[in-house]
């Protein structure tokens, strides 16, 4: 017993060295964390949208599931098309700096807040979209239930409706990875941080930074996690309304 009450001390002491430390970086990095676009009211809630270039057609970019920062995430790519188009990156509930909720994912309530941010930051339809993976089933969704809006997709890897009939989700894995994040367990992983968008990507060590810093405040949020726990069923919807009748191009690795 003596034995187990130590073991169980030590674990006590060594989350609360691990969170604290978590804390005290947050601070540190909080001067990094100033949005990079315009902040939205969505819901009564806070929406981070980013434009760039004035163009008359303009690019969605919709981020994948999971990704901590899109702004930046797709940087690299929309940097060299803002000549030509008008840039429009919309950063969901729980994502980059747009505000954690609690809140369901069904596909309607993600449709309607991205469409409500956009007309909150000035821009209107019709769009040409870019979904990366997950934001796929949105993509497919808006041109399903607004034709009108959607001029093309052109997907990045997007994510189509039966990709998710296979596929095994651990949710309460899932929510055990957000937990840890919540606490720091993450900067305990070496290169946890280092996304393709730093390495490989055209950011300044500046940007890098920001990436860094907002990859700590927004890994595995509840609003992820929502997301990923009503995945299966909003894919359903999607796939029952059939592939909507505008343009694609997709581009699959």
């Amino acid at each position: 017993v003596k034995l187990i009450l130590i073991i169980i001390a030590i674990i006590i002491i060594l989350i609360f060295a691990i969170y604290t430390n978590h804390r005290i970086n947050l601070k540190k990095e909080a001067e990094f964390l100033s949005p990079l676009g315009e902040i939205v009211q969505v819901d009564g809630n806070n929406m981070s949208v980013y434009t760039e270039g004035d163009s008359e057609t303009t690019l969605v970019f919709m981020s994948g599931g999971g990704t901590c920062s899109p702004i930046l995430d797709f940087k690299s790519l929309y940097s060299c098309l803002s000549d030509e188009y008008r840039i429009a990156v919309v950063e969901k509930f729980g994502y980059g700096f747009s505000d954690v909720v609690d809140k369901n994912r069904d596909i309607d309530s993600i449709l309607e807040d991205t469409r409500a941010a956009l007309t909150a930051a000035g821009l209107n339809a019709p769009y040409v979209l870019c979904p990366h993976s997950m934001s796929g089933l949105e993509a497919l969704y808006w041109a399903q239930k607004y034709p009108d809006e959607i001029s093309a997709i052109i997907g990045l890897d997007m994510a189509v409706p039966q990709y998710y009939e296979s596929m095994k989700i651990n949710m309460p894995l899932m929510r055990v990875a957000s937990c840890a994040a919540g606490i720091g367990v993450t900067r305990l992983i070496p290169g946890i941080s280092e996304s393709d968008a730093i390495t490989n990507g055209t950011l300044t060590n500046t940007e890098k930074e920001i990436y860094r810093a907002v990859f700590y405040s927004r890994t595995a949020t509840v609003t992820m996690i929502n997301e990923c726990e009503s995945v299966k069923t909003n894919a359903k919807k999607v796939q029952d309304m059939g592939a909507p009748q505008v343009p694609m191009l997709l581009f699959i690795s």
